[in-house]
């Protein structure tokens, strides 16, 4: 099932004076399940699409459709609320509230969307134990490794019940360890539980888990790879 349809996308930033396509007429669907990475070179485009897909920046030109909403047509507080309910997101640098614990930090985007205590308490429970962290449930995001922090983000990412997950570079600010393990947990939740990732980033580690590759030049699409089948569609 379609559930990400962009069409003809341009994102056009002005540099003194002089205008820099980051996106160039790029046009691209994403089913659901799928487990898929974009690369390229610095400045290629990476993160600006990401970004777009995810409404937190609006193209120039050209339609992103999510599940058949055309995002770039939403007011902003309309725009705020459907990433709320539909997209979940992973960042490089964890963005965890300090103050929370895990298990607050996970619950805390379900408090934004107005679920019972007893709902959040028992999902953000189920979601840290999905990533190993049942036993740091309590623990603050300075007392968790960098590893533990991006798998509290992946959980909270969770946690709103998304159609998919965005991941812009999660494993750069990881050891290796960390990262196998990170990477590991998303792909069991793919495989189990059909969730979508659509990861950016400059990470072999990343790119040799993916089932689909699209790299990235110059704003435009240079490739567009399948390169697993997935076992469980």
């Amino acid at each position: 099932m379609k559930i990400i349809d962009i069409k003809n996308l341009v994102k056009i930033y002005k540099e003194a004076e002089i205008e820099v396509a980051a996106i160039d007429g790029v046009s691209l669907t994403f089913e659901e399940g799928e487990f898929t990475t974009i690369v390229g070179p610095s400045g290629s485009g990476k993160t600006t699409m990401l970004n777009m897909i995810g409404g937190l920046d609006r193209p120039t030109s050209g339609s992103i459709h999510i599940n058949g909403t055309d995002i770039g047509q939403l007011r902003s507080s309309q725009l705020i609320d459907f990433r709320l309910r539909n997209i979940g997101f992973v960042f490089q640098a964890y963005n965890l509230l300090p103050v929370l614990t895990a298990k607050e930090n996970v619950e805390f985007i379900m408090q934004l969307q107005g679920k019972p205590k007893a709902e959040r308490e028992k999902r953000a429970e189920e979601l840290l134990q999905a990533v190993g962290l049942a036993d740091r449930a309590n623990s603050r995001p300075f007392k968790l490794s960098g590893g533990q922090q991006q798998r509290v983000a992946v959980a909270r990412a969770l946690a709103s019940k998304p159609r998919f997950i965005l991941a812009d570079e999660p494993t750069a600010n990881l050891d290796s360890k960390s990262a196998d393990k990170l990477l590991e947990i998303m792909e069991i939740l793919n495989h189990e539980h059909h969730m979508t990732f659509i990861f950016s980033t400059h990470d072999q580690r990343v790119v040799k888990r993916a089932h689909r590759v699209i790299t990235l030049v110059d704003g435009k699409v240079a490739s567009d790879e399948k390169t697993r089948i997935h076992e469980h569609i």
